[in-house]
C-alpha cells in the first residue's frame, strides 16, 4: 500500500481528533439541538468512522437491496450503533423521510442528509479516487481491486516479512472499517463518501483537501 495514503491518514488524524473533540463539546453543552444535528455530532464524535459505521448497520438490515428501511429497522440500526438519541427524537427523524406515509424510508437519502456537505468539487475529488481503486467497476472496492492498483513490493512491511500481500491490502480496507459492525473487507462507493465527507469536515480549506485525496491517491 502506498505511503502517501499513510502519511495522508496521519496527517488526518490531528485534523481528525479536532473534530471529535468539537463535537463532544457541543453534545455536551446543554442546548437543545434537531435530532438529525444530534445524530451528525455523535458520528463526528466517533470520528470518520461514525457515519460509515451507522451506513453499514443500515445494510446489514436491508436485506433485500431495496435501501429501504422501516421504522423498526431504522430504530435498530441507530441503537445497534450505540448513538444515543431518545425513541421520539429516532421517529421524528423517521417521520420527516417517510414523506408518502408509506412507512418506509431511504437509506441512502437520509446518509446523504446526514453528512456534513461537500461542494462538488470535493465530492468529485473523492469520487476520482474510489474510480481509480474500483478497477473492476462494481462500485465496490474488495482485495481483488487493490491487486491491479498498487504494488506492495517496496512496502517495508513486505519486505521484512512481517506482512503478505494479502494483509496488507486487508489492512488498507480495514481503515474504511475500524469501529463498524460486519466488517466484510468491501468498501461501497456510499461507505467511500461517507468516510471522507467526515474527513473533509475536519479540512477547511478546499485547496487541502483536494491535495490531500491527490497525494494520497496519485491522481
Amino acid at each position: 500500500m502506498p505511503t502517501e495514503y499513510k502519511m495522508q491518514r496521519e496527517n488526518a488524524y490531528s485534523n481528525e481528533a479536532a473534530l471529535k473533540n468539537l463535537a463532544r463539546r457541543e453534545l455536551a453543552n446543554g442546548l437543545e439541538k434537531d435530532p438529525i444535528y444530534k445524530l451528525r455530532l455523535q458520528c463526528f464524535s466517533r470520528g470518520a468512522t461514525g457515519i460509515l459505521g451507522l451506513s453499514r448497520s443500515f445494510r446489514v438490515m436491508d436485506d433485500d437491496g431495496s435501501k429501504t428501511l422501516s421504522s423498526e429497522e431504522f430504530k435498530k440500526g441507530v441503537k445497534d450503533m450505540g448513538l444515543e438519541l431518545s425513541d421520539s427524537e429516532i421517529q421524528d427523524m423517521f417521520t420527516r423521510f417517510d414523506t408518502d406515509g408509506s412507512g418506509n424510508i431511504n437509506m441512502t437519502e437520509f446518509l446523504v442528509k446526514l453528512r456534513p456537505p461537500m461542494n462538488n468539487s470535493r465530492i468529485r475529488v473523492i469520487e476520482k479516487a474510489f474510480e481509480k481503486m474500483d478497477v473492476n467497476g462494481d462500485n465496490q472496492i474488495t482485495t481483488a481491486d487493490l491487486k491491479n492498483v498498487y504494488s506492495v513490493r517496496e512496502h517495508p512491511k513486505y519486505l521484512s516479512g512481517e506482512l503478505t500481500e494479502a494483509e496488507i491490502f486487508t489492512d488498507f480496507l480495514k481503515n474504511f472499517e475500524a469501529g463498524a459492525p460486519n466488517p466484510d473487507g468491501i468498501v461501497t462507493k456510499e461507505e467511500f463518501l461517507n468516510y471522507y465527507a467526515t474527513i473533509s469536515a475536519s479540512i477547511d480549506n478546499d485547496a487541502y483537501f483536494d491535495l490531500v485525496m491527490r497525494r494520497a491517491y496519485k491522481l
